[in-house]
């Protein structure tokens, strides 16, 4: 089958390899122009243009697709079917109707579920337990075409953003040969999306990593998770952001035995938690001070190797790495123990005075 391939972003590039071993004749991969990117602003491919050179394949990079000459450059390359995955483009209609098999999308969600530009995200800060990959025939609506086929994963305790998108790019790449293999032999089904059961995953903003301590303690652990690595859960603490990079739950004292929090840290892993402390194999892990009370993003614990314990809306959450402004990675511990934090400090800005 004669495509072109319209992708831009690391979770494309998977299906730009299947698409092209499967022995379909790639036309041209259109993807995004080169962006500056770094500190010396350097003019840096999308990684689905580095792939495209590697394949030896065509590439072209228009600035916008609604102009007069999109639409004539494809019509030169003579397409079969379009394909588009995490390309950064709308679409116009006039160009969808460009070949003749239409144009399919590979979408990071289960749909109607998470319609929009961040699915994978979205997954994880609504602590969903499953989600999946669609392919479907394109539309001019945000992505309400009707479905092809559809394959699910579960939604694992440590994923980040970042590992779920990557095993779900490698889980697109199989679903989408195998819908092309379905539109070549004329098999594919057609299925209407139900939009009473739609929900939209709009795109991130920077300001949507600021984690408000009075949500849930479930809630900042998703938020973490969900906005790594980017756009990144943070905090400010005196007066300087600081990055939240990884958390645990603290479990109630009913379930702490049978449900454990796992850590790397300097002292091993910790396998459960008591009422005055974690525990590890070796023992209970000292304490540097305990907070009374629980006012939302204060500190209640420091504990020696693992990080410290910060009172959300409803239970305590560990804090086990960050990143300082102006600093690199580090462990909580390492945190605390060389910036001298101390319980009973809170973090800012206070959600009550937003």
């Amino acid at each position: 089958m004669r495509l072109v391939f319209l992708g831009s972003g690391d979770f494309s590039v998977p299906a730009l390899r299947a698409v092209h071993g499967a022995g379909h004749e790639t036309a041209c991969v259109v993807t995004m122009p080169d962006r500056p990117a770094g500190r010396g602003r350097k003019l840096c491919p999308t990684p689905a243009k580095e792939a495209a050179l590697e394949l030896g394949l065509p590439i072209w990079q228009p600035a916008r697709m609604r102009g007069p000459e999109a639409e004539f450059a494809l019509r030169e390359m003579k397409p079969e079917l379009g394909i588009v995955v995490d390309f950064g483009q709308i679409i116009p209609g006039r160009i969808l109707e460009i070949p003749p098999l239409g144009f399919i999308n590979l979408h990071a969600s289960l749909l109607p579920r998470h319609r929009g530009a961040s699915p994978i995200q979205r997954a994880i800060l609504d602590g969903d337990p499953v989600t999946g990959v669609t392919t479907m025939f394109m539309d001019e609506g945000l992505d309400t075409g009707a479905m092809i086929l559809q394959r699910e994963t579960p939604i694992r305790a440590d994923d980040t953003a970042g590992s779920l998108g990557a095993r779900l790019a490698e889980l697109g790449a199989g679903l989408l040969v195998e819908t092309l293999d379905q539109l070549s032999g004329g098999r594919a089904p057609r299925r209407i999306q139900d939009d009473s059961l739609a929900t939209y995953a709009p795109r991130l903003r920077k300001e949507d990593g600021l984690v408000r301590w009075t949500g849930a303690g479930k809630q900042v652990y998703n938020q973490v998770r969900g906005l790594d690595p980017w756009p990144g859960a943070y905090t400010f603490w005196r007066g300087s952001r600081l990055k939240i990079l990884k958390v645990s739950l603290e479990r109630s004292p009913e379930t702490r035995a049978s449900d454990p929090v796992e850590t790397d840290s300097k002292k091993g892993k910790f396998a459960t938690g008591t009422e005055t402390g974690m525990e590890t194999g070796a023992g209970t892990l000292p304490e540097t001070g305990t907070a009374p009370g629980g006012t939302p993003g204060a500190i209640l614990k420091v504990i020696r190797g693992v990080g410290f314990l910060v009172s959300t809306g409803d239970r305590p959450i560990l804090i086990e790495r960050v990143q300082p402004e102006n600093g690199k990675p580090m462990g909580a511990w390492d945190f605390a123990n060389g910036y001298g934090v101390a319980p009973g400090e809170r973090f800012e800005p206070y959600p009550a005075e937003q």
